[in-house]
């Protein structure tokens, strides 16, 4: 891939050692759900859970995907699937729980007035029949009661953008950043040629419309033209380009990209202009906004497929990237009664498309070292067009997957014998992309394979200087890993570095000046070393006392200097949650920081917390376990963390370094049940049970399946049971279906 450092585009991979996925319900090497023991499930959430944090933060926030399409929603398939059989084994930060990344912390962030979810994915018609099956369960009728009819439309690969308009005229433009904030690029946007900045008289008097930014192919393509003439790095894909035009600092760069608009939600609106999703679309065209006119009304889920199969067909020759079909309700009746999961509405779905394929030649095999330890083995790949995007670079994910076995031990890849054939430099490899990102290895063309070709020998010791041994862990279940590790931990000079990298990465310090290159700079460096955060704050004051200074050196300069030691001032205050991120615990990401942060409120109650946590204070322990979203595995991860002198010393040097750490902003909610947790239990009359899940978590209540001291109410209909005598042994107050449409009506 072009225009990046192969070093950054992998280095995502170092701690996600996953399987390859194929376009289907899971990846075929995993482990099936239904054999996974409780323990294995565990350990399978968590890999998941880190695995699709880390994906998320390089998709929405860096512009720079690391797997395909295909394999994301496969890993995201898998979990959900998992959760479903284990639902007690649910995660704090799981992936079913969030949409998106954080915002980037370089514009602005705005609340979004309605979150901006994200869409569950199918990848064959009976995804698509499950999906609108689902839809007739919830609301407890069936096709023979009332059909529901479907919209229609091609997904656009592009940037979403929330376009707010008051009287009229165009107030604000934001990102979807990670669904409930997002990023105000309103100057960037008033720049896009497809946005008007009024709206006809009698509009509603706040609009939001919903859209998707993008570059059209042929624009694209001229923008290479023009950077190849310059001799500039050539740009990668459309999407990505089109998200880095749209994040420039200066509005008139922007402008000097051909971007476009497709409209085809909306998000607050003061009034209702229709009652339908194709009568909103249109009336979006009547207010001046480009739509798709791909867009169709579909009576039958057949019809729905159709229009799959057709905008298929037309995919390469349109002028703008797609990657599958989104089909909708389309009564918005009916969408408000099928409301949101946590992550996703229960109305819509994306119907992707199928992955492309290309051959090329392994040349070679690199070992990267991540923050944990973990050795991931990268490809290296003789330069190949898939689907218009040259790639050449991919995962290959670890040592099993190398030799030919997946998870479970099973063999991935078969020669006519029924035996594993496993992946060599030399080899002639099919390589498999569903997106515009690093493709993955699918197969190996034995045919093709020289004589001279050797089985790689994956490395026992760990490629720093220091020569550590590394090792297969074992997992939550007792059984071996499948990922090598160093054993070196902060001894080994790669996990350094990259804990640093992380600290001062966008959804921890995001310190600007201080990147990949400038990390490795300062490791090294003999006169102004960085080894821990902390000498991060102290590099303005030693430079100062140096003979040589910084600016002097090459590749910095007075300018470059100051700017840096201003970005480094400036995060001498920062957010509790992203102060917490930034310590990288492991099992503690962006969402159990921002957990953690909202429950302890300030540095000093969390700091004093953990230090009890990690002393074995029970009190302490089943404290921070009984917080809602945190689990054993984060309690037993933050003792760790604050039980190791090096890292308590690590914490105390960096805090003596900083001005202020902000208490967390606590969530606020005037509905009467916000806070409490709701059992329903027995047949409900005037919805279905799904129903008043969904209503009830919308007002800010915690829905549980099962009755404890932690619960606040029992809303019980006909045929309720046990938990009726749980509720009178923990004294929980019960109250009918009347009962609770009278209490969230006060």
């Amino acid at each position: 891939m072009r225009g990046r450092s192969k070093r950054r585009i992998l280095r995502a991979e170092k701690e996600n050692p996953l399987e390859p996925p194929i376009p289907m319900k899971a990846p075929a090497s995993d482990k099936a759900v239904d054999l996974l023991s409780e323990k294995e499930a565990a350990a399978e959430l968590k890999r998941l859970a880190d695995a699709i944090a880390g994906h998320d933060a390089r998709y929405y926030q860096e512009d720079a995907p690391t797997v395909s399409d295909a394999e994301y929603d496969a890993l995201r398939q898998r979990n959900a699937a998992i959760e479903a059989k284990f639902p007690a084994l649910k995660r704090p930060d799981s992936p079913s729980e969030r949409v998106g990344a954080a915002p980037t912390g370089r514009f602005a962030e705005v609340r979004h007035a309605v979150p901006m979810l994200s869409l569950d994915n199918a990848f064959d018609a009976d995804d698509v029949r499950d999906f609108l099956n689902q839809m007739y369960r919830f609301l407890g009728r069936s096709a023979e009661d009332e059909p529901i009819v479907l919209t229609a439309e091609p997904k656009i690969d592009g940037l979403s953008m929330n376009l707010r308009y008051e009287a009229g005229k165009l107030v604000l433009g934001v990102t979807r950043g990670d669904g409930v904030s997002g990023e105000d690029v309103t100057a960037n946007v008033r720049t896009i040629g497809d946005i008007p900045q009024t709206l006809p008289k009698g509009v509603p008097e706040i609009v939001e419309v919903r859209g998707e930014i993008y570059l059209g192919k042929g624009d694209f393509a001229a923008l290479n033209q023009a950077q190849e003439k310059a001799g500039k790095p050539l740009y990668v894909n459309p999407r990505n380009t089109a998200a880095g035009s749209l994040r420039q600092k200066k509005a008139e760069v922007t402008a000097s990209r051909p971007l476009r608009f497709f409209a085809y939600a909306w998000g607050e609106m003061s009034a209702m202009p229709a009652d339908t999703q194709m009568g909103m679309v249109e009336t979006f065209k009547a207010w001046g906004f480009p739509i798709n006119d791909l867009m169709r009304r579909c009576e039958t889920v057949d019809e729905a497929l159709a229009v799959y199969a057709e905008i298929e067909t037309k995919r390469a020759s349109l002028d703008y990237d797609i990657d599958g079909v989104v089909y909708k309700a389309d009564s918005l009746a009916l969408q408000a009664r099928l409301g949101f999961r946590t992550r996703s509405p229960r109305w819509a779905i994306a119907h992707k498309f199928p992955a492309e394929k290309a051959t090329t030649v392994l040349e070679a095999i690199d070992i990267q070292v991540g923050r944990t330890g973990a050795l991931t083995p990268v490809a290296r790949l003789k330069p190949v067009t898939v689907g218009g995007v040259v790639v050449e670079n991919a995962t290959l994910h670890n040592e099993d997957y190398i030799r030919g076995f997946g998870r479970d031990g099973s063999i991935l890849r078969a020669d006519e014998h029924g035996e594993p054939i496993d992946i060599r430099v030399g080899d002639t490899v099919t390589v498999q992309r569903a997106g515009d990102v690093i493709p993955q290895v699918l197969a190996v063309d034995l045919a093709a394979r020289k004589k001279d070709a050797k089985p790689f020998d994956f490395p026992k010791v760990c490629p720093c200087p220091l020569k550590t041994p590394v090792v297969r862990a074992e997992t939550a279940s007792g059984t071996e890993g499948i990922v090598r590790r160093c054993s070196g931990e902060f001894a080994c000079p790669f996990q350094r570095k990259e804990h640093l990298r992380h600290f001062v990465s966008r959804q921890a310090f995001d310190i600007d000046g201080l990147g990949e290159k400038q990390i490795e700079f300062f490791y090294d460096h003999e006169d102004l070393p960085v080894r821990a955060p902390a000498d991060i704050f102290t590099l303005a004051r030693r430079d100062a006392a140096n003979l040589k200074k910084l600016k002097d050196r090459e590749g910095f300069g007075t300018v470059s200097v100051r700017n840096l030691f201003a970005a480094i001032e400036a995060r001498r205050g920062i957010s509790l949650e992203r102060f917490v991120n930034a310590l990288g615990i492991r099992h503690v990401g962006e969402t159990t920081a921002r957990v953690l942060a909202r429950a302890y409120g300030s540095w000093s109650a969390l700091h004093d917390a953990a230090l009890k946590v990690a002393e074995g204070d029970e009190a302490a322990r089943e404290e921070m376990n009984n917080i809602d979203q945190i689990g054993p595995t984060v309690v037993e991860a933050i003792a760790r963390y604050f039980g190791e002198p090096h890292n308590r010393d690590l914490v105390e040097a960096l805090v003596d370094q900083m001005e202020t750490i902000t208490d967390a902003e606590q969530a606020a909610s005037d509905s009467p049940v916000a806070g409490k947790t709701i059992v329903f239990t027995g047949s409900l009359e005037k919805m279905s049970r799904d129903e008043a899940k969904a209503m009830a978590e919308r007002l800010g209540a915690k829905v549980s399946g099962s009755v404890s001291k932690k619960t606040d109410l029992v809303v019980a209909g006909p045929g309720a049971g046990s938990k009726l005598k749980d509720a009178a042994k923990h004294g929980v107050e019960v109250i009918d279906e009347d009962g609770w449409f009278k209490l969230i009506a006060e």
